[in-house]
């Protein structure tokens, strides 16, 4: 729909109802329109089809309140295409509304008088506004950069640097894309950065422009450094916090970090992929730390207290029963890393029993000795049994 065809087209007649209609009475009528025009309903009608056009253009148009006050403004200023001068003016002039809409404030014709007003008149229909402001908002693009922590760093939280390179406003030409900072109104959407293609049973899709990139504006002496797309890239380095307890390998959002928006919109998210180096003593499960600590068979066997290191803090000591089995885990509340509410989660302690690879005489000798005060019924027998069962 052109703004030329919006001034031009009488949308209560289009529905069948009168301009003081209530908003009940123009669904009623737009309700029964669209029943009898649907194409489903007129299969390989054409005059249907583009009927059932006309009326769900009228109907966005009166059925929205916004909208139906800017269209009545817009009627009270012109009537069937031709300018009414006013009181006294005495009669109308005729004149070429594509003219008026289309041309450059400033340049021919009947647009040059009318043209940035009328844009700002009509434009919150369409979300158009005048040369100057038809452009829409446009959110600033996603960024995603990658950081390496230490073990400790991932577990605390750290604040790092991110060198990061994202396209923002053109500074040499503030961003207008345009060498003298004066670009025109793109022909094709008319400013808006969309242009509407038929999708088949009176539906239709929205596409960005493809002659102005969606941005509403063609420079008319493209700028150098951006080549008339408004965008440059740039380089900035920024201060990121990592929360504490991130793992390997994990993404994080950071809202309004990202490239700078265009034409006041708003900052897109920088995402930051996160990645951890191995620690040489300690690993990780879940809000839990791991450490494997060795001791010796005596202090399996007979039991006693082992001190045991923490990440970044004073060791602690365990208590070990007697009898520890090898490859038991304790654990060391409290000990782990950071959670997201602030607490910590536990240090988990995996006893590996030392078994000596080289005795000398008298270790040798007091092991026998053990050997046969210990000797008793074979431990592997039930094994077998259950074997020869199985």
């Amino acid at each position: 729909m052109s703004t030329k065809d919006f001034v031009e087209k009488d949308y209560y007649k289009v529905l069948g109802v009168p301009k003081d209609a209530t908003e009940a009475e123009i669904k009623k009528a737009y309700r029964k329109l669209a029943r009898e025009f649907h194409p489903d309903a007129n299969k390989s009608d054409a005059k249907a089809e583009e009927r059932f056009k006309e009326i769900s253009e009228a109907h966005d148009v009166l059925g929205d309140t916004k909208r139906r006050k800017e269209y009545d403004e817009a009627r009270a200023l012109f009537g069937n295409g031709g300018y009414r001068p006013g009181p006294g003016g005495g009669g109308s002039f005729n004149f070429d509304l594509g003219d008026l809409f289309g041309g450059t404030p400033g340049q021919g014709g009947g647009g040059g008088g009318f043209g940035g007003g009328l844009g700002d008149v009509f434009g919150g229909l369409f979300n158009r506004g005048g040369a100057g402001t038809r452009t829409h908002a446009r959110r600033g693009q996603d960024i995603e950069s990658e950081v390496t922590l230490s073990f400790t760093e991932a577990v605390d939280g750290a604040t790092v640097p991110l060198r990061m390179s994202s396209q923002a406003p053109c500074k040499a030409c503030s961003g207008t894309g345009d060498k003298n900072g004066t670009p025109r109104v793109c022909p094709t959407c008319v400013g808006t950065g969309q242009v509407s293609r038929g999708a088949g049973g009176g539906f239709s899709l929205t596409d960005p422009c493809a002659d102005c990139k969606g941005r509403g504006l063609i420079a008319q002496d493209p700028c150098e450094v951006c080549k008339g797309s408004g965008r440059a890239t740039s380089a900035r380095t920024m201060q990121v916090r990592i929360p504490a307890g991130v793992f390997d390998g994990q993404r994080i959002r950071l809202r309004g970090k990202g490239a700078p928006g265009e034409q006041g919109g708003p900052a897109g998210d920088l995402y930051v992929v996160v990645h951890v180096d191995a620690h040489p003593v300690f690993g990780r499960k879940g809000d839990n730390l791991t450490v494997t600590v060795p001791v010796t068979f005596p202090e399996a066997a007979l039991g006693g207290e082992v001190k045991v290191p923490t990440l970044g803090g004073p060791p602690v000591t365990l208590k070990l029963p007697a009898g520890t089995p090898n490859g038991r885990t304790m654990r060391a509340r409290g000990k782990g890393a950071t959670r997201k509410d602030g607490t910590r989660g536990d240090l988990l302690v995996t006893i590996e029993v030392l078994v000596p690879s080289d005795l000398s005489g008298k270790a040798k000798e007091s092991l026998e000795s053990y050997r046969e005060a210990t000797a008793g019924p074979d431990p592997r027998a039930e094994l077998f049994q259950a074997a020869k069962g199985a």
